[in-house]
């Protein structure tokens, strides 16, 4: 079939990138879906900020490929041997497509699937399969997903069902910001009723922490972000105390406020000097977090000695540490009884044409998370 799709040919490209357009908006062929896939009709893809990282060639990925892995749709046709979903189902996609028989699977960590790293890599599906094309030109999946377009062929792994009644435009973030960042709270952290915990970047990701540490029921939320008007967002949603990063005396300021730091820092900011924020606020025998992606040469440093005596614990968070199948449902019903209220982190609707000028704002820091409408 032909589908309109945002293809990316090349990495790096300067800003301001409504100008030097490294998205470019084409025609491609998908293929039918194959045994163990699933076509389905893509309603909304938010915009993240991995797929940024991907545009400013921070984590190379092979190209030609159409970025997004962050999506909700409805399934249009399931491919030979699929049993757990059916035309018409609604569903979310998840940017780990675990294969269920790795050692990582088989141990309950399929965020970490061995097969789903080695697919993402060589830009395929899972099963080594690429159903996407240009004149005969391939073009890599994204994370197994490539979601920027109409439509999008995936394993049936990536996919999880979520009820009919639940707005795909409020379900699309679910599969990336809510599991990571609610995840890295209560899976990776476990933070506990009570616990004092800080969230340090105020993206998607980091708004998600913030609710997902009133889910946990921590005492205080300490919420740290360079943008003002995120330090609002934040109160409103949940968080007890909010401090402007970007400060020579943040961290004093911060450690000062709380007793000598928090016994749990989430950082989501994929930043090294977030990261060192993170660490230089946590209190002694604290943890840190981290669940932010930063370039895929950058390293963090601290003194050995220090994280002896002081007993930290670093800890990453990827996928938010999420088994999805688990994960998801208990989300979306949290969703469901307002406790999860991810429609007030929505900064908008774009179009194809605006796709480029919506990761603009995402790289200025002033959005949370744009919805992009490929049938609109």
């Amino acid at each position: 079939m032909k589908m309109k799709a945002a293809v990316l040919r090349e990495q790096g490209k300067p800003r301001p990138y409504a100008v030097s357009q490294p998205m470019t908006i084409e025609t491609v062929d998908l293929d039918p879906p194959g045994p163990g896939e699933v076509l389905y009709k893509i309603i909304g893809a938010g915009l993240c900020h991995s797929d940024l990282s991907t545009i400013e060639n921070l984590r190379p990925r092979k190209l030609p490929t159409i970025p997004g892995h962050e999506a909700a749709g409805i399934v249009e046709e399931v491919g030979p041997g699929v049993t757990s979903l059916k035309p018409g189902d609604h569903v979310i996609s998840v940017f780990v497509t675990s294969c269920n028989d790795c050692r990582y699977c088989s141990g309950g960590r399929p965020n970490l699937c061995q097969s789903a790293n080695v697919s993402r890599g060589n830009g395929t599906l899972l099963s080594g399969a690429r159903r996407l094309s240009l004149n005969g030109e391939p073009i890599y999946h994204y994370s197994g997903l490539s979601v920027f377009a109409q439509y999008a062929v995936v394993s049936q792994n990536a996919l999880i069902k979520i009820p009919e009644d639940v707005p795909l435009e409020d379900a699309t973030i679910f599969g990336c910001a809510v599991v990571t960042g609610v995840g890295a709270v209560l899976n990776t952290a476990q933070v506990p009723p009570g616990g004092q915990m800080a969230v340090v970047g105020l993206g998607g990701v980091g708004m998600n922490a913030v609710m997902g540490g009133v889910i946990a029921g921590a005492e205080r939320i300490v919420a740290v972000d360079l943008n003002a008007d995120k330090l609002r967002i934040a109160r409103e949603l949940g968080a007890t105390d909010t401090f402007l990063a970007g400060n020579a005396d943040s961290v004093e300021e911060i450690r000062n406020a709380t007793n000598g730091g928090l016994d749990y820092v989430i950082e989501t900011a994929g930043s090294i000097p977030a990261m060192n924020l993170a660490y230089a606020i946590a209190a002694r025998g604290g943890t840190v977090v981290s669940a932010g992606l930063p370039a895929s040469t950058a390293q963090f440093s601290y003194l050995h000695g220090a994280l002896v005596s002081e007993e930290k614990s670093i800890l990453g968070s990827y996928m938010g540490s999420c088994v999805p199948k688990r994960d998801i449902p208990r989300f979306i019903a949290l969703y469901q009884r307002g406790k999860l209220p991810v429609q007030k982190l929505r900064s908008g609707y774009l179009g194809f044409d605006e796709i480029n000028k919506g990761f603009d704002l995402l790289s200025d820091g002033a959005v949370l998370r744009q919805v992009l409408q490929p049938h609109a």
